[in-house]
């Protein structure tokens, strides 16, 4: 960083040790039966009955269309990211659940210096909760906690049994992070997190295998391509798909507007991303790089994550008036904002940092895609990869989409509403795929029905969603009017009737998405039947046809749109 040998570097330190919680929580989508597979252990039960739901539409060949759900964005192995202190528990453990789902040890006695999670759930480092996890559950998970573990094995599990097919999931880190959150166990590296978390995915997939009876039988794939996909979806079984979601991939961060990755690096980072089998990257998220800009944070997260761009890169947030229909979010003043994050800009005031006066909104980040961005995204295409736009900044989007229009490159995917909606009709017209974050069940429907608007008539639409499960951010919240419309338990999976689920049950705990929300991935399915009352069919149909919509964008990438 730039500020290594400058006399100011206390004052910026105390700064970043302030900036660390507040950045964490900015930085947080006809078939053959189905192979017998072992349930869940008893003290981790799905709540189900039947099952799993078969993974092809009724009445079709072997070759017709898959039928089911798709998680477009979820962390699976961020616990080993940011230093690895930050996330308490796993979604796998060979010890089993005592182990996998425990609170990390700042959390003892009561959870009062577990600062970082009273921050990010209570907007104070003050507060307190149960640490204790197994088997009592007594305040975690759940949607807002941002901390403990959302996706165990046995939670995903229930979800896949209901109809889930795909599961993309992004391998994540973030240098700037883990550098200023003073508890580590792992490296800062992101690349090598990277490698990590997918060296710990085949070890999940190995564990449910021997939960399922050997190598090979379990529920729970990995796969390379579309077709791999397809066959494992047939056998009733989830398609696990590995993407990337950092920083700085490759090392290709900058530092004063200088890049510190060349194009070789990008070359062999992307060969050896294959090699580990990943399908899907981004190219920047949060802080603007040496590829792209980023698509800002409003209000107080922004002024957050934009410290943090100081501290990653050197410099603030470079912002103009944007001209077009497009733009990134809006930078809060400094004077918009108060408490700790007011503290901060105080401390870098005295060291003679100050936030820059922008001017008027709507912002664009000035910084769009660059030689090496542009080099990057030739090259995913190149591999047959699809492409990420969400968080790259409105200019750099637009860019990208040029880049892939002027190919006919129709493997481009938005897949947790982070990116400017007026973007969708492109991303339609190329034959990529939308997915909505995890929002409520009301905005979600809200948001699907815009983006239905966009779809282009050519392409089967199907509809999924970015659940962004351990990725720092609030879970889909309890609707506000679930006392007076609530969700009727028993249910029928929309995907298959003959699957009926009750309320979710962990050890002593019993869920109810009315009273809890989404409070970890086991009650996805239930999130998902509560859109009825605001999407009727027709949302259920489309999230059915979610994973049907995804192989045959990912298989047009194969083959050149056709």
């Amino acid at each position: 960083m730039l500020f290594r040998r400058s006399p100011r570097r206390p004052v910026v330190a105390a700064a970043a040790t302030l900036l660390a919680p507040l950045l964490a929580a900015a930085l947080a989508v006809a078939c053959p039966t189905p192979p017998a597979h072992a349930a869940a252990p008893r003290d981790a039960g799905t709540g189900m009955t039947g099952g799993p739901a078969t993974g092809t539409a009724a009445g079709t060949a072997a070759g017709g269309e898959v039928r089911g759900y798709i998680d477009a964005h979820s962390h699976l192995m961020s616990y080993e990211a940011f230093g690895g202190q930050l996330l308490c528990g796993k979604p796998f453990d060979p010890r089993g659940i005592r182990a996998a789902l425990a609170d990390c040890p700042d959390h003892a006695g009561n959870g009062a210096l577990a600062w970082f999670e009273n921050f990010t759930r209570h907007g104070t480092p003050l507060g307190t909760h149960d640490p204790a996890g197994w088997p009592a559950f007594k305040d975690w998970p759940a949607w807002d906690s941002r901390t403990h573990q959302q996706a165990y094995y046995a939670w995903l599990e229930r979800s896949w049994r209901a109809g889930q097919r795909i599961l993309v999931n992004q391998l994540v880190a973030n240098r700037q992070l883990c550098e200023v959150y003073p508890l580590k166990r792992t490296a800062c590296d992101e690349m090598t997190i990277i490698r990590l978390e997918a060296r710990r995915t085949r070890e999940m997939q190995s564990y449910i295998d021997g939960l399922s009876g050997g190598p090979g039988r379990g529920w729970f794939r990995i796969v390379r391509g579309p077709a791999e996909a397809r066959r494992v979806i047939r056998d009733g079984r989830l398609a696990v798909v590995l993407g990337v979601e950092t920083s700085e991939p490759f090392g290709c961060r900058e530092i004063g507007g200088v890049p510190q990755c060349t194009r070789s690096d990008i070359d062999r980072g992307l060969d050896e991303m294959r090699r580990l089998g990943v399908s899907s990257m981004f190219l920047c998220h949060k802080f603007d790089n040496a590829l792209c800009g980023v698509r800002f944070d409003p209000g107080t997260t922004g002024a957050v994550v934009n410290a943090g761009n100081l501290l990653a890169t050197g410099r603030f947030w470079q912002a103009e008036t944007c001209t077009g229909p497009v733009h990134d979010n809006t930078i809060a003043p400094a004077g918009a904002v108060s408490g700790q994050v007011a503290q901060i800009l105080r401390l870098l005031g005295r060291a003679g940092i100050t936030l820059p006066l922008y001017p008027p909104a709507p912002h664009c980040n000035v910084k769009g895609l660059t030689g090496l961005g542009a080099h990057m995204v030739r090259g995913l295409m190149k591999r047959h990869m699809l492409v990420e736009i969400d968080h790259m900044s409105a200019k750099a989007a637009g860019q990208t989409l040029g880049l892939l229009e002027r190919a006919g490159y129709p493997g481009v995917v938005s897949s947790h509403s982070w990116e400017d909606p007026a973007y969708a009709r492109r991303v339609y017209r190329l034959g990529g795929m939308v997915t909505g974050y995890g929002h409520s069940a009301p905005a979600f429907v809200a948001e699907w029905r815009r983006n239905k608007e966009s779809r282009d008539p050519r392409y089967t639409f199907g509809y999924g969603y970015g659940l962004d499960a351990n990725g720092m951010g609030p879970l889909p919240p309890p609707r506000a009017d679930a006392r007076e419309h609530p969700l009727r338990y028993p249910f029928a999976s929309p995907v298959d009737p003959s699957v009926k689920l009750g309320r979710l049950r962990t050890g002593l705990r019993t869920w109810d998405l009315n009273a809890d929300g989404v409070a970890n991935y086991g009650l996805v399915p239930d999130w998902i039947a509560d859109m009825r009352a605001y999407g009727g069919q027709e949302i259920l149909d489309d999230l059915a046809r979610g994973a049907e919509a995804y192989l045959r964008m990912w298989r047009r990438a194969e083959t050149g749109g056709r």
